[in-house]
Order: structure tokens, then C-alpha cells, then sequence
């Protein structure tokens, strides 16, 4: 995945149609947050073999993608605009991620790192 080529296109996306000014970060994470929603939503009703199941489902798995790339997108829009380096940022919160759930102490669990 090239993360610049993606937020390039997505910028200039915007940009052809003057909606940077819309686009604060304060904007940006509320819109974030709708889309977050609207992927749930999806899977508001399942069982959890149901929302298993939807990769075999053409028609549910397309309105999934469709919500991960706006997700995905007002992400790109945002990180821009704070000029956080998105791949540095996974890699730093992996390490830190790895530091609190400890292999040996959460393999299998699905505890949270203050309880482990």
C-alpha cells in the first residue's frame, strides 16, 4: 500500500471540489466517528457468526468496504492535516502495544492490559 499515493488522490479529491475549508480536524474526527457508525451498523443485529459469515456475502461485504474506505479516508484527511506520519504512528503504537499486552501474559486472553 502506498500511504502517499492514497493520500494524494484523497487530497486532491477535496481539493477539486473546495472542500478543504470543511475539512478542520475538528470536522475531519466527527465525520470519522459517523463512518466508524455506520460500519457498526451493519453488524448491529448479528450474531457474531452471522457478522462472521459476511465475507461470503457479495452484497454486505461491499457496504463493509464501502464503509472502511471512507473510514479510511477522513483518516488520510486528518493525520494530513496534523501532519502525523500514519505508518511511523502504527509502528510506534505497536511497540507500545506490545510492551502492554505481553505474549506470555495475553495469548488467548481477551483481558485488558490493566488486568493482565
Amino acid at each position: 500500500m502506498n500511504l502517499e499515493k492514497l493520500k494524494t488522490e484523497v487530497d486532491k479529491f477535496a481539493s477539486d471540489r473546495d472542500w478543504d475549508q470543511f475539512h478542520s480536524v475538528k470536522n475531519l474526527s466527527m465525520a470519522l466517528s459517523v463512518e466508524s457508525s455506520e460500519l457498526l451498523e451493519i453488524f448491529q443485529w448479528m450474531t457474531e457468526e452471522e457478522s462472521n459469515l459476511v465475507k461470503n456475502n457479495p452484497a454486505k461485504l461491499e457496504k463493509v468496504e464501502d464503509e472502511a474506505a471512507d473510514i479510511f479516508v477522513y483518516l488520510l484527511r486528518l493525520t494530513g492535516k496534523l501532519n502525523i506520519d500514519l505508518e511511523k504512528a502504527v509502528i510506534n503504537k505497536m511497540k507500545k502495544n506490545a510492551e502492554k499486552y505481553p505474549v506470555e501474559l495475553s495469548r488467548g486472553n481477551s483481558k485488558k492490559y490493566d488486568e493482565l
